[in-house]
Parts: structure tokens; C-alpha cells; sequence
């Protein structure tokens, strides 16, 4: 489903991603680990189409999302992926339901529509009772929860993630990494994690492990 071959990027003279060769499936879990610096999250905005690499070629259903136009992969980033950050990224002023569909709006899909699904995922997340909420009225595992909605909103092709549970307490940590795994039984839905929680990577399908810039296992 997602294939990457060849990613180098380079920060002025400092060379982050030396030749990143990648394989996905659909509906697989990977977790990308290593040390700071080793060049994860770099490899994430990527795949993500947050930045663009100097070299190497990167497609996701066959299409290359870095051959599109800037309207076109405004769109496709729209469509085709979605993010869960380690501080959620919430708006403060909207409430959950308003986060969660403000993907879906943007795609240009009807309030109706697009308030009808926010509202089965909440229920599906057992938030159903905050739609109404602003962020500060929730925690954070809530917080993150809403995140995780809000990118599943346009049933995006792959989920990438960066330190998800970094900002959690244990316990929420390890509901937000069980509702990963139904989220893949239950939409067939892949996930590419950047994560340092040892227990997620060790749950994942496969665990990718980083260093100066290269996959090294």
C-alpha cells in the first residue's frame, strides 16, 4: 500500500535520512524506534507528505503524492491521511465534535453528514458525553481521544503518529495503544507510529528500529 525507496534528506550540511527504503501493508500496525536524532520523525513527515524529501520516490495506492500540484496534495493529505500529534493539537475555542469534523469540512463534505459520524465515533470511543466539551474541559487521555477521532473523520488509507501516548499517564497510555488495535479489527486501518514506549512497539505488527538515518533492523 505505501512504499518509500531511497529517502534522503538533508538539513543544510547534515545529511538526516541517508537512503530509507519502506514497505507497508494495509491494515498493518508499525512502530519506528531509536534513539533522538536517529532521523524518525523526519521519516514521518515524509510519508506524511509534511515535507519532502532531496531525493527518492514515495507512493501510497500508486500515487506520488510529490508529483501533485500544491492545491492537489493539499487535497490528498486531506483525504488520504490523517496524524495524531503528542499534544494533540486541538483548537481551544471549538468544542470535541467541532474538532473532530473540521477535516471533514474542509473536504467539503455537509455539516449534517459530517456531525453524524463525528458523533458515532465519540460513541465508538465512549466520549459521546463530551461532544459539547472544549479541550480544557477534558484530560488528556480525552484530549487525545478526540485526536484520534478527528484523524479518522475521512477514513484516511494510513495514520501516522508521533509520540501519541508521549504525554499520557501510564493507564491512558495503554487504553489509547489497545484502541489502535481496534481500530485496525475494526476499519482494517494502518498505522506508522514514531514512538519511545517500549510496551506499544512491542505490540505492533513489526518494529522498525532507527540510527543515524538509516533502518537498521
Amino acid at each position: 500500500m505505501l512504499s518509500a525507496k531511497g529517502i534522503i534528506k538533508s538539513f543544510e550540511s547534515l545529511e538526516i535520512l541517508k537512503g530509507i527504503d519502506l514497505q507497508i501493508t494495509e491494515g498493518e500496525i508499525v512502530s519506528i524506534v531509536g534513539s533522538s536524532g536517529a532521523g524518525k520523525t523526519t521519516l514521518l513527515q515524509i510519508l506524511g507528505t509534511l515535507d519532502s524529501p532531496d531525493a527518492g520516490s514515495l507512493t501510497l495506492d500508486g500515487i506520488n503524492p510529490f508529483e501533485l500540484s500544491a492545491k492537489q496534495l493539499s487535497a490528498y493529505r486531506n483525504q488520504q491521511v490523517g496524524f495524531i500529534f503528542q499534544f494533540h493539537q486541538l483548537l481551544p475555542e471549538f468544542t470535541a465534535l467541532e474538532n473532530i469534523i473540521l477535516p471533514a469540512l474542509i473536504q467539503g463534505r455537509a455539516m449534517k453528514e459530517s456531525k453524524s459520524e463525528a458523533m458515532q465515533l465519540l460513541e465508538m470511543l465512549g466520549l459521546k458525553d463530551r461532544a459539547t466539551h472544549r479541550p480544557s474541559e477534558l484530560s488528556g487521555g480525552e484530549q487525545q481521544r478526540i485526536a484520534v477521532a478527528r484523524s479518522l473523520i475521512n477514513r484516511p488509507k494510513v495514520i501516522f503518529a508521533d509520540e501519541p501516548s508521549g504525554n499520557l499517564d501510564s493507564k491512558n497510555s495503554k487504553e489509547l495503544h489497545q484502541l489502535f488495535f481496534d481500530l485496525r479489527d475494526q476499519f482494517k486501518q494502518t498505522f506508522i507510529i514514531v514512538t519511545h514506549n517500549e510496551d506499544l512497539a512491542n505490540m505492533t505488527d513489526r518494529k522498525l528500529q532507527m540510527a543515524d538515518g538509516l533502518i537498521i533492523e
